[in-house]
């Protein structure tokens, strides 16, 4: 039984050494991290999966980016702990997040990831939507949180600056 909710700053360092324990070194390289800088992620969404002692086992973050001008959601990274994958926190913590960004009102959500895998919660791949390089695009993949969402929505992704 696992408990999902919002990441706090109390939250972020058990976070990012999560991230650090899942992903490869100098993931933040690479150039969705450029999108990140300096942003501040959506905390209504960037969700924190604990069990029932309280112990970090998953976490998700959204930022907001623009594609040729019209906002989005960027979902990413998402992390399982090594002891805990395989239980579907993954899946959960991506679909408790994506009704969450329904609920308040964000339109469309975009990732750079595996096709096979995130299919399942409604991502396709994205086509004239640009990420900056070096971006796989047949890995740009995005999800309409509302009908007709992604239609005429293309372009370069850019940081949201606000």
């Amino acid at each position: 039984m696992y408990t999902l909710k919002p990441e706090t700053a109390e939250d972020w360092w058990e976070v990012e050494a999560l991230y650090d324990l899942c992903f490869a070194p100098g993931r933040t390289a690479l150039s969705s991290y450029r999108l990140r800088d300096g942003v501040e992620p959506v905390k209504a969404l960037s969700l924190v999966a604990r069990d029932g002692d309280g112990i970090l086992a998953g976490a998700i973050r959204f930022w907001p980016v623009l594609i040729g001008g019209t906002p989005a959601l960027l979902l990413g990274p998402v992390a399982v702990h090594p002891t805990r994958q395989g239980e579907g926190l993954g899946g959960l913590l991506i679909q408790s997040s994506l009704e969450r960004g329904r609920a308040e009102g964000w339109d469309r959500v975009m990732l750079v990831g595996d096709a096979p895998y995130y299919r399942r919660f409604g991502f396709e791949k994205l086509e004239g939507v640009i990420m900056p390089p070096p971006t796989n695009p047949d890995r740009v993949l995005g999800c309409a949180l509302r009908d007709g969402a992604w239609d005429g929505v293309t372009g370069e992704v850019t940081r949201f600056d606000a």
